[in-house]
């Protein structure tokens, strides 16, 4: 099989010829037909994720077909639609994993970052950590929604967000944009925070009310002049400049929701917590429930991001511009099949 691998920090991807893995008990062999880039991948190049290893085979937004299954798996059968997502799996055992929260499990595993992930055209992932596809979900155009769109969903679930709550996404990025999706379809108010115009026609289009641009405006007080402010604000750009700009602008009981990760630490002045009682959290992708959930909200509701399909050849071409910053704002997908 031919594969895209990262060899070492801050190395360029290389294309390879690599023998096609043979699924172990609890495994199946997933034949990869997309895998969509993420953010992440620029992270652990940079080897910024202590628990990253390499080399590595990258890629954790994969939707493929069940190829074969390793010793004790009944489900998913061969022939099976599946996505795989960033949580690889977990010890199983743990207070955390027994509730449902893999996600939390100290001994997570990554799917791309401490494991092989879907820039090949194979991949071995565990049986009980993949996601059947609904029937009717384009299966390169949701490949992003195995990241993009469970980060996203999560995070405006456990922000908070209702029919009618006002909901402020930072960022115009895949997250962002899943995120607005999202929202719009829960029945929430969407304002879009940019530090330029450039992506606005785009935010309203897709459903938001209003956009803000940060290099004509403060965002926290355009946010409080937005009926009071956000009820929650969702930061998903990796830096963290914009949700400090932001926390003023945020309503009493609000929530301030970390999606995007940038470097060093965030600052928040203490009084404008506790003044408005606001909540500040994180979200870290999610379990396989919530996966099933987030796939099952987008089937219903239409939902699938907008991409631009590559092959595994511009796979290292188009990464090497999204750590430089020159990448243009869409979503590639890797198709392989």
């Amino acid at each position: 099989m031919r594969a895209a691998v990262m060899t070492a920090p801050r190395t360029a991807l290389t294309v390879e010829d690599r023998p096609v893995p043979e699924p172990g008990p609890g495994e199946v062999l997933i034949r990869v037909v997309a895998c969509g880039m993420c953010y992440s991948e620029v992270v652990h190049l940079n080897d910024r994720y202590p628990f990253g290893r390499f080399p590595t085979v990258p890629g954790h937004e994969v939707s493929g077909v069940v190829e074969a299954v390793g010793a004790g798996v009944d489900f998913p059968a061969v022939g099976t639609r599946v996505g795989a997502q960033w949580l690889y799996d977990s010890c199983g055992h743990c207070d955390l994993c027994v509730r449902g929260d893999q996600v939390l499990c100290p001994a997570k595993r990554a799917t791309g970052i401490t494991l092989d992930g879907g820039y090949a055209e194979y991949m071995i992932a565990k049986a009980g950590y993949v996601t059947p596809l609904p029937d009717g979900l384009d299966p390169v155009a949701a490949a992003p929604l195995m990241c993009a769109g469970i980060t996203g969903f999560n995070g405006l679930r456990h922000g908070g967000a209702r029919p009618g709550s006002k909901v402020a996404v930072l960022g115009t990025g895949g997250v962002g944009t899943m995120a607005v999706r999202f929202a719009v379809a829960m029945g929430a108010r969407v304002a879009v925070v940019s530090r330029s115009r450039r992506a606005e026609d785009r935010a309203k289009r897709l459903g938001a009310e209003l956009f803000i641009a940060t290099e004509e405006q403060d965002p926290a007080e355009a946010l409080r002049a937005w009926d009071g402010g956000a009820d929650v604000v969702l930061h998903t750009a990796p830096a963290n400049g914009p949700a400090e700009a932001a926390v003023g602008g945020i309503a009493p009981d609000g929530t301030l929701v970390i999606l995007g990760v940038g470097e060093g630490p965030l600052h928040i002045p203490p009084f404008a917590l506790v003044a408005n009682r606001i909540r500040v959290m994180g979200m870290p992708s999610g379990s396989p429930h919530d996966m099933r959930d987030t796939l099952a909200f987008a089937a219903a509701h239409g939902i699938v991001p907008e991409i631009t399909p590559i092959t595994l050849d511009e796979a290292p071409a188009v990464l090497a511009a999204m750590a430089d910053g020159t990448a243009p704002n869409t979503r590639h997908v890797i198709t392989l099949s």
